[in-house]
This record gives C-alpha cells, sequence and structure tokens, in this order.
C-alpha cells in the first residue's frame, strides 16, 4: 500500500510540474578563447574587479560580479507583454531582479539582442522607477516597467522587470542571453521589486513553493538541462534528496562543514558560508584558497586560467564538500572543463577565486561545476535546498 501512496504522490507532483527546457550555449570563455581575444579579457578584467572590490562595501544589495556570467552555459526561454515578445535568459539563483534590453537602449550590446517594446504590449504599465546593477565592468542601468511574464505555460500577471538603457563596455556584448531572471530571495531585489518566482507563489501558479534544476553536463548532448518550476523530478537523481537549512535568507546561502582535497581536510575546517548559484559557471572561494586550491589539484596559470594535463585526470585527487554531514563529491573529471581547441585536447580548472566582501561575504559559490553532478531543489515553502547526486 505505500508503494502504491508514494507512486500516485509521484503523479500528483508531475501534474503540476512546470518544465523549462535549458539549452546549452557556448560559454563566453570559449568565444573569447576561440577568437584570441582571452588574454586581452583578462587584463582589462582584472582592472575592473579591482574598482569592483572597492564598491562592493557601498552598493552591495545591488552588485554581482562580472564572473558570475563568464562562463555560463545554461539558457531558457520566457515571454514579456501581450502579443508575446521573446527572450533568452539566465535562470540565476544568485540575483532576485527580472530584466531584459529595452527598445530604447543605447548600447551596442543591446542591438545584438532581443529588446522590449512596451508600446506593442496591450498588458504594458509604466512604473518608471529608476534601476541600476552594479558590475564587474560598470553600471547595468534602466527603468522599471510592469507587464505579463510567461514560463512555459505560467503568465504571471503584474509583474515588475527593468528595462535596460545602458549596457556599457562588453560584459554583454558577446552573450547568449538577452537578460536575466533572478530566482535568489526578495532581500536581494534591487528597488525592491518582487521576484517572478515570489509572483508565482502569491497568484496560485504552482503547486508547491519549491523550483528544481538539473544541468547536463555533456557537451555532446542535445539536452542541456530543465528548470522545474513547483517540485522536482525522481527521474534526474538517484537515492534520497538530502536537505540543508538556508542560514541566510537572500543568496540561497548554506553552511559547509568543511572541503577536503584527496580526503583530507584543506579548507573550511571550522565551516564557512557557501551559496547554491546556477548564475555562476565555476566553483569560486577566497583567492587565497583558490590559489592553494589550483596547487592541490596539480593545475598551473595560463592566460588568466589554471591549466592541467588531461593525460593527468586518472591521477588527480577528489575534492569533496561535506554539507550537513554529507559529502558531495566531485571527480577530477567532474571539476574540470574539458574541450578541443585547435584540434587539441584542452582542461582547464573548474575553480576561481572571487573575494566577496563583507557583509556579504566572504562565501563559497557553488556554480554549475557542482550543479551538475548534483540535483538541486530550491524550497522556499521551508527555506532549504535539496541535493542528491544527478543521473548523468
Amino acid at each position: 500500500m505505500k508503494p502504491l501512496i508514494l507512486f500516485m504522490f509521484c503523479i500528483w507532483l508531475a501534474s503540476g510540474f512546470h518544465r523549462v527546457p535549458l539549452k546549452r550555449y557556448k560559454s563566453l570563455r570559449k568565444t573569447l578563447r576561440e577568437r584570441g581575444q582571452l588574454s586581452q579579457f583578462w587584463k582589462a578584467h582584472k582592472l575592473d574587479m579591482i574598482q569592483y572590490t572597492q564598491d562592493c562595501s557601498a552598493i552591495q544589495e545591488a552588485n554581482e560580479p562580472l564572473l558570475n556570467y563568464f562562463d555560463v552555459e545554461y539558457f531558457g526561454r520566457i515571454s514579456i507583454g501581450n502579443p508575446p515578445q521573446n527572450f533568452t535568459v539566465l535562470f540565476d539563483t544568485g540575483s532576485s531582479n527580472l530584466w531584459v534590453p529595452s527598445v530604447y537602449c543605447v548600447s551596442k550590446a543591446c542591438a545584438t539582442h532581443s529588446r522590449y517594446q512596451p508600446s506593442q504590449s496591450s498588458t504594458y504599465s509604466e512604473v518608471g522607477t529608476a534601476f541600476s546593477i552594479q558590475y564587474g565592468t560598470g553600471s547595468l542601468t534602466g527603468i522599471i516597467g510592469m507587464d505579463q511574464v510567461t514560463v512555459e505555460g505560467i503568465t504571471v500577471a503584474n509583474q515588475q522587470f527593468a528595462e535596460s538603457v545602458n549596457e556599457p563596455g562588453n560584459t554583454f556584448l558577446d552573450s547568449e542571453f538577452d537578460g536575466i531572471l533572478g530566482l535568489a530571495y526578495p532581500s536581494l531585489a534591487v528597488d525592491g521589486v518582487t521576484p517572478v518566482f515570489d509572483n508565482m507563489m502569491a497568484q496560485n501558479l504552482v503547486n508547491l513553493p519549491i523550483f528544481s534544476v538539473y544541468l547536463n553536463r555533456n557537451p555532446d548532448s542535445s539536452i542541456g538541462g530543465e528548470l522545474i518550476f513547483g517540485g522536482f523530478d525522481p527521474s534526474h537523481f538517484s537515492g534520497s534528496l538530502n536537505w540543508i537549512p538556508v542560514t541566510k535568507q537572500g543568496y540561497w546561502q548554506i553552511q559547509l562543514d568543511n572541503i577536503q582535497v584527496g580526503g583530507t581536510i584543506e579548507f573550511c575546517a571550522e565551516g564557512c558560508q557557501a551559496i547554491v548559484d546556477t548564475g555562476t559557471s565555476l566553483i569560486t572561494g577566497p583567492s587565497e584558497d583558490i590559489k592553494r586550491m589550483q596547487t592541490l589539484i596539480g593545475a598551473v596559470p595560463m592566460d588568466g586560467e589554471y591549466a592541467m594535463e588531461c593525460s593527468n585526470l586518472n591521477v588527480m585527487p577528489t575534492v569533496t564538500f561535506t554539507i550537513n554531514g554529507i559529502p558531495y563529491t566531485l571527480s577530477p573529471e567532474a571539476y574540470t572543463l574539458q574541450e578541443n581547441s585547435d584540434g587539441m585536447a584542452l582542461c582547464t580548472s573548474g575553480f576561481q577565486g572571487l573575494d566577496m566582501q563583507p557583509p556579504a561575504g566572504p562565501l563559497w559559490i557553488l556554480g554549475d561545476v557542482f550543479i551538475g553532478q548534483y540535483y538541486s531543489v530550491f524550497d522556499r515553502g521551508n527555506n532549504r535546498v535539496g541535493l542528491a547526486p544527478a543521473i548523468l
């Protein structure tokens, strides 16, 4: 009887799913490498990040480091307005606002992306509040508008979002996505805008106050991944979900017990804080810790990255994040980015230094390198994150 009840419960959950297919695109890092522009980017980026670090404490709630989007590869589709205007967006658990380029945007970056036209939507309302987010290479600025937003059959009424009118520099010029849809807590939202998922819950558009993320790390697969609103899909993971309490409701922030390299505790011996972030492709941590991490796994600096010999993967150590008493182990194949460049195999480290300043930091960021190995469920009803080994 118990298996039957469980089976019926799963069917009920599945009926309330809203599945958003995620397509895997080429990352900006790979695009710049193919153009021979990666070294040039890193020289400019180093100066930008110094300025970003200096500015962080002044406007912490409106800061998003550029590194969040440099390696990101997974995007989905939404529409805004009536009739619908379509956009490719990054679903980002590390921020809380929705923004897309405006038809009035004056930046070169906007010309290469879909732009929202308020005059073409019968459901648009002007709000007019100024909007700004500080990135590593400057501010993205715009105004707040309101319209209906549709995500895979879910239509959210009266959703406030930002229409960007200025995207300086090259931050978004070559990005594959038009805008960003934030899925973090309301406390991170610029201008006090209610996030899209909060409106989904408030308007009773999802059965459960949960969304979940599956990322396919196989570069040869036609399936990039899946974001589910309203539940989770047990076919994407093995075993059972382990639930971890959210320690601070802004980012999806959790407690790390420790980090082991090759079975030895090397970092966070007394515990530290981390966030689970779909908007960051790599795993990041404090710069000095990451430098030591690169040495321990055998990675060496090269053109702003850390590279290793692909032939050494079988002798490199595992890296384990212990969270709420449960070990989450990454093999060398899991934490190494492998690709072909000019007919040669190239392996680079999936770890990168990023110093997040107080009061938000220091923080480790468990990005797509981690999420690709561990199916992630974000539970707003109970303020917790569920993790289980992904079926690859």
